[in-house]
């Protein structure tokens, strides 16, 4: 493998956008698995279109967990939105009402294929793609990171890593938890190697890449070592370097109140 600066799969950008045309905008956490990442939360905030935002909680990959759900309010209670949760493993609402009444949408951890298929069967893939491209923000961790990218790697297997399709918002492929959980980040980058994924991105937990119209804007942080990473091949050999983009750190003594556009 090569390590280096060098050409990256993701480019950054800064959209000059006329009139009231929304931006579309992906918000992938790799992964929040300590006290320090919930610091990520905020910044997602700050991205939406209003000061006091409804944020809907899919807890879908998780079977619609209620620790999930208990962990999601405890967190955005305390802060300035207004939280709610869908659940598909209940009697479901109006979907439409409900996905296009929220100005975030934050996708949980889980079973990333079976919420996937799922989410088809309610055909809350098409009402997700809407609201994005009217300027919902969307986000989430883990499967709620790998969703929407054309694929991602995921842990759906109990005996692998394998490749899964995702919804297509943002071309390439994504590995969660990259350098936190020891297998992820060699046979994301075996597959690649192979052709049997496509060049994309990996997320460290406590990291979050901001995406304006599927383009890689900035890299977010909670933690001193959390990073994303493009990872590619070149001249047949896999290489993998720090995501382009500006770096935002947040958390403690950082402010969480900038828009990446």
């Amino acid at each position: 493998m090569q390590h280096g600066r060098g050409t990256v799969q993701f480019k950054t950008c800064d959209p000059a956008k006329g009139g009231m045309e929304p931006t579309r905008q992906i918000i992938a956490i790799g992964g929040t698995t300590t006290q320090q990442d919930v610091a990520l939360y905020p910044y997602i905030l700050a991205q939406a279109r209003r000061s006091m935002p409804r944020v809907g909680f899919l807890p879908t990959a998780s079977g619609d967990a209620d620790a999930f759900i208990e962990k999601f309010y405890e967190h955005f209670s305390r802060l300035a939105c207004e939280p709610s949760h869908l659940k598909l493993f209940d009697r479901v609402p109006d979907l439409e009402k409900y996905i296009s009444a929220q100005d975030i949408i934050l996708v949980s951890g889980g079973n990333t294929k079976s919420m996937l298929a799922l989410w088809k069967e309610w055909q809350l893939d098409v009402l997700l793609r809407r609201a994005w491209e009217s300027g919902t923000v969307l986000s989430g961790f883990s499967a709620g990171a790998i969703c929407w990218f054309s694929e991602g790697l995921s842990d759906a297997w109990a005996h692998q890593l394998s490749a899964v399709p995702g919804l297509d918002l943002i071309a390439g492929s994504c590995c969660p938890h990259y350098n936190n959980e020891a297998e992820r980040r060699p046979v994301f980058q075996e597959l690649i190697a192979r052709g049997e994924m496509r060049p994309g991105i990996g997320i460290d937990d406590g990291a979050a890449v901001h995406f304006l119209d599927s383009r890689a804007t900035a890299v977010v942080t909670a933690r001193t070592q959390a990073e994303a990473y493009a990872v590619g091949l070149r001249d047949g050999k896999v290489f993998e370097t720090p995501l382009e983009g500006k770096r935002i750190a947040v958390g403690t003594g950082h402010q969480y109140g900038c828009k990446a556009h």
